[in-house]
């Protein structure tokens, strides 16, 4: 064979080889996969993937991070009303350990505009760093509410006035002020039974607040000369500042109402005869 023959063929080949690969598809036309839909369930899984995330990292003492993941929660919305609540209760946390009273403040507020039953367990609200911060934020928002109802102010006297001025002085942490305050609206003298009872309860409260627990217990134990049947939501008496001292107050107050309704009943059986006097017959 010639060489110029093969040289030929070569090219022959060569040709028929580029042809070939002109009609080859290219892997550039082939239709791309569909991208994933994100749903908004998946939206939702990832909030509450968020959350307990965001939980987890406050326990742990990461706040920098427990605050990330609490916000990105909040992203979407999508977290039920009193999962956005929780979210913003940690939020709150996070910022009151670190100092940031405004943005702890802010937390609670939109907290409570979220979830209006939201609220702090007992142990929470004891916390001495974010506790009177949370007080002091529902109290003002009950007092908003109070105000745009429209509803006529009543007016006080000088004894009421000190009981919710004590009250405001409570919620916002301030115990000895308070203290002062409610021990002279019961010594102004308040007029209902009802109001009686809630200075002096407020006032138990701050005594052992203020570790004056001997004190405390006396406050509790005068509470039933005034209502016998007096007694402690669930969640106050699973406060851990006064939950054994209450306790302590409430069977000495019940033992002291036994005894002495038992000692009446003695004296009243003292004064009556032992049978009744026989009937004198009629002369005829």
């Amino acid at each position: 064979m010639s060489l110029i023959r093969t040289h030929r063929i070569a090219l022959a080949a060569a040709a028929l080889v580029a042809a070939a690969c002109q009609q080859l598809p290219t892997t550039d036309n082939k239709p791309q996969p569909p991208a994933p839909q994100i749903t908004e369930t998946m939206l939702r899984d990832r909030a509450e993937a968020d959350l307990a995330r965001g939980v987890q990292q406050y326990d742990a003492g990461d706040f920098d991070n427990a605050v990330k993941s609490l916000t990105s929660s909040l992203d979407h919305g999508l977290l039920s009303k009193q999962d956005q609540a929780r979210a913003r209760k940690y939020l709150a946390f996070t910022h009151c350990v670190q100092g940031r009273e405004p943005q702890c403040r802010d937390e609670f507020r939109k907290a409570f505009e979220i979830y209006p039953d939201f609220s702090l367990t007992p142990a929470e609200d004891g916390h001495p760093i974010w506790g009177p911060v949370y007080r002091s934020v529902r109290t003002q928002l009950i007092a908003e509410r109070e105000a745009a109802s429209g509803k006529p102010t009543a007016v006080l006297t000088k004894a009421e006035q000190m009981l919710v001025d004590g009250l405001v002085k409570y919620d916002a942490g301030e115990f000895a002020p308070a203290h002062t305050l409610l021990e002279g609206a019961l010594k102004e003298g308040l007029a209902k039974k009802e109001d009686q009872v809630k200075a002096m309860k407020y006032l138990a409260f701050t005594l052992c607040l203020q570790e004056k627990y001997r004190d405390c217990r006396a406050e509790f134990v005068k509470i039933y000369d005034v209502d016998p049947n007096f007694d402690l939501s669930p969640a106050e008496a699973g406060h851990p500042s006064w939950t054994h001292t209450f306790a302590a107050a409430k069977a000495q107050a019940q033992k002291a109402i036994k005894d002495k309704e038992t000692r009446e009943a003695r004296e009243k059986a003292k004064g009556q005869p032992a049978t009744a006097p026989a009937a004198v017959p009629k002369k005829p």
